[in-house]
């Protein structure tokens, strides 16, 4: 007989692992406007069946919890029930013997002091106040809403031209949102309880690149009125095409040579190659969007003069300068800004860095721009230096990847302190402070040095990425509220004092994503038309598919592929390679189609007008 057995799982405990599994897809998927109530309850009562029951906090506590929150669910609460949780929950927190039983309660404290009113909705109403107003995860969760489940069904059909054409009712950018969108709409795509999101950043590319030129809609009968956007960014053509499609005529002022912005400027063409970019932009001034090239506002052009000849302003300039270090040395020669950097790439006047040692300070997406066009710009050796870890970069993990693959160096963990330069002022290096992970702040880690000696990475040349501001200053001087570098408009992009100037994007808000600034382009163009004296509505008159009944059995989720890292080094042609049409179709096909079943049959599912 033997002593020992080699323990195995049993089928029960493999059974539990795989319900835990479906959960954690299940959460992954939860779509936003869910009763964060009835949510609360029901991570407590999951919560509650984790513990041990040992110790009478977890065993005894939390099970009390549960029931009270199920009274203010059931109707049988008053408002001082809640004082009583408060009060229950900070004694759980304090008594409980492990983190089962006290975080528990420190998510139960956490709701009420957040959303405090949603509990007292259920008691003095009997319902909740969160309400489904787009019922539709993935088109919640677009910031420009763009009819998702629509313009996949369409292409699942081949039907290219209409996706387009149904995108533009929200985004006149499909083609560079097809290459650069963060795509937060995949987040909680519902298909994540079956296996894997749907690719729908590249399903947009495919419309794109298939549908061939696809004209603007026609223009609404002409206003008179004229609007002045100054700025040719995203979210400054954004509004223009709006606008213009509303029938009012607009002017762009734009200080480069052309039009874009950051998209043009900033994003390298190995990400987004710029024929692509023009084709988007070629389709908004066809709808008779006026255009004046370098023009500087503040030196060429002032607010006050664009009032005077026009109905309404719109500001749209992007954070088109970059924050400072701060350390000793930052002035010198080889000290670059990764703005200005990109920049001189997008006006083909590139900084020549062959042979040279780079370091590239930040760990956003325009670092990993930087440190990947680096590569390409013919550098011996290219690092990321960056003071907390690669999980706390804010650049997308593809882009992390992409850099890796390409051969980049990360150096996490270690915060600038101070430039040494050579006998004429040019860099030699930079020395570093090594750092250690700290306290979760604001859910995010932060950092303190070690206490070890300052370390030294070699480099010729320092590029700085770090955040990025915008140019305030004739602004603030013509009467428009500025605070910390940001245009202070009201919600609804104007401002009370300032009647017909409009500001939004990046100057009102802070660098964001080209979807987020053409959702801001949305709201500001229906405020002006409103401003204007009108209420006029876009559409797309684009039949959408009807959705199939069959089984959508699990299947794996079609990735672009990329180019070999040994060729497209070398070179800034585009990096992604678009999906086979077969690809598409299949991926397509993998789509629930939400904005019918569920929730999306009760509410209508799409919003064909806005």
């Amino acid at each position: 007989m033997s002593r020992l057995e080699i323990s195995t799982p049993d089928k029960a405990q493999l059974v539990v692992e795989g319900l835990y599994k479906d959960l954690e897809r299940r959460i992954e998927s939860s779509p936003p406007g869910l009763c964060p109530v009835d949510i609360s309850r029901a991570f407590l009562e999951l919560c509650h069946a984790q513990t041990c029951g040992k110790c009478v906090p977890c065993r005894i506590g939390l099970g009390q919890l549960k029931n009270l929150i199920t009274d203010v669910l059931d109707g049988k609460a008053t408002l001082k029930t809640l004082d009583l949780m408060e009060d229950l929950a900070l004694s759980i927190m304090d008594s409980a013997d492990c983190a089962i039983g006290y975080e528990a309660a420190h998510m139960v404290y956490k709701g009420l002091i957040g959303y405090r009113e949603d509990y007292e909705e259920h008691i003095r109403q009997g319902r909740c106040t969160c309400t489904f107003h787009q019922p539709v995860p993935c088109v919640s969760l677009c910031p420009a809403k763009v009819d998702i489940p629509g313009y996949i069904a369409l292409v699942g059909e081949g039907r290219y031209a209409d996706a387009v054409r149904l995108i533009r009712k929200d985004n006149p950018f499909p083609t560079t949102c097809g290459y650069i969108c963060e795509h937060p709409c995949e987040a909680r795509c519902r298909r994540n309880m079956v296996d894997d999101s749907i690719n729908i950043r590249g399903l947009k590319r495919v419309a794109a690149d298939f549908s061939g030129k696809v004209p603007p809609p026609k223009c609404a009968k002409s206003t008179g009125k004229k609007v002045a956007v100054v700025g040719g960014g995203p979210g400054g053509l954004s509004s223009a095409y709006f606008l213009q499609l509303m029938g009012h005529q607009v002017t762009v002022y734009e200080m480069l040579p052309k039009l874009g912005g950051m998209l043009r400027y900033g994003i390298p063409n190995y990400r987004l190659p710029k024929e692509q970019l023009d084709k988007d932009i070629e389709a908004i001034l066809e709808t008779g969007v006026e255009v004046k090239h370098g023009l500087r506002i503040g030196e060429d052009i002032t607010v006050q003069s664009l009032r005077e000849q026009y109905d309404a302003v719109l500001i749209t300039i992007g954070a088109s300068t970059d924050k400072k270090l701060g350390i000793d040395g930052e002035q010198s020669e080889g000290v670059l800004s990764a703005v200005k950097f990109l920049r001189d790439v997008g006006n083909g006047n590139p900084t020549d860095l062959t042979g040279q040692e780079v370091a590239v300070i930040g760990g956003g997406n325009v670092s990993m721009d930087a440190v990947r066009t680096a590569v390409r710009l013919g550098a011996k050796k290219v690092s990321i230096v960056y003071r907390r870890r690669v999980a706390d970069m804010t650049a997308l993990p593809e882009e992390i990847e992409g850099a890796v693959a390409e051969g980049i160096e990360v150096q996490t963990l270690k915060s600038p302190s101070r430039i040494v330069t050579d006998e004429n002022g040019h860099v030699q290096g930079l020395y570093v402070t090594p750092q250690m992970i700290s306290k979760i702040k604001d859910g995010r880690a932060s950092v303190r040095p070690t206490g070890e000696e300052d370390q030294f990475i070699p480099c010729t040349t320092l590029i700085v990425a770090i955040g990025q501001d915008i140019e305030f200053q004739h602004f603030e001087e013509a009467g428009v509220p500025v605070q910390r570098g940001r245009i202070m408009s009201e919600k609804n992009a104007g401002f009370e004092n300032i009647p017909g100037v409009f500001a939004g994007g990046d100057c009102a808000t802070g660098p964001a994503s080209v979807i987020k600034a053409i959702a801001a382009a949305k709201v500001v163009a229906a405020n002006i038309d409103e401003y204007l004296g009108f209420h006029h509505i876009i559409s797309a008159d684009v039949e959408i598919p009807e959705p199939r009944l069959d089984d959508r059995t699990p299947c794996g989720r079609v990735n672009m592929t990329e180019r070999e890292v040994c060729k497209r080094i070398h070179d800034f042609d585009g990096v992604e390679i678009c999906m086979a049409e077969q690809e598409a179709k299949q991926e397509a096909s993998r789509c629930l189609r939400c904005d019918h079943f569920g929730f999306g049959i009760f509410k209508g599912g799409r919003e064909t007008l806005w």
